[in-house]
């Protein structure tokens, strides 16, 4: 699963139109156009995006995703705290998508537990938590695409009613 198929389902799964995909990315501090968020939201006819979704751009779309849902975090000193950036190019991001998903919908690991459940997915606690650790934690995780793929499926079931 590439990163337009991820932006395409989180869109279709929160129901989020065109419009609102720009003001998100903004948010994300990333300035794009309508037309540019149309054409990582499309195919041509081979299957390839339109315009490639890079991890700097899913990344930073999940961050304004977080900002829209939660609002801005600031500091003890009231300064804003930017979302971090952590996915390096090449990598996969789906541990990504799902540690920040969590935070912008403010879901717990119980709520997460029962999106995948939605999907028929069955993951243990452990299991989950280990999707959620630093890289280099002897427990860490890859969260592989079927997983993803769940998740992103289960909260269209929960959020498309």
């Amino acid at each position: 699963m590439d990163n337009n198929d991820i932006l395409i389902r989180l869109r279709y799964a929160l129901d989020i139109p065109d419009r609102d995909m720009v003001r998100i990315f903004k948010k994300g501090d990333i300035d794009i156009s309508l037309e540019e968020v149309s054409k990582m939201l499309t195919r041509n006819d081979d299957g390839k995006a339109v315009m490639e979704c890079s991890n700097f751009f899913l990344e930073s779309f999940l961050n304004g995703l977080i900002v829209e849902k939660r609002g801005v975090l600031k500091s003890k000193t009231g300064e804003v705290v930017k979302g971090t950036l952590d996915l390096k190019e090449g990598m996969v991001p789906n541990n990504t998508l799902l540690k920040k998903v969590k935070i912008a919908l403010s879901l717990s690991s119980e709520d997460v537990l029962d999106i995948f459940a939605k999907a028929d997915i069955k993951i243990g606690k452990s299991e989950l938590g280990a999707f959620f650790r630093n890289e280099e934690h002897k427990n860490y995780r890859v969260c592989m695409d079927m997983y993803a793929r769940g998740f992103l499926k289960g909260l269209a079931i929960v959020y498309r009613k």
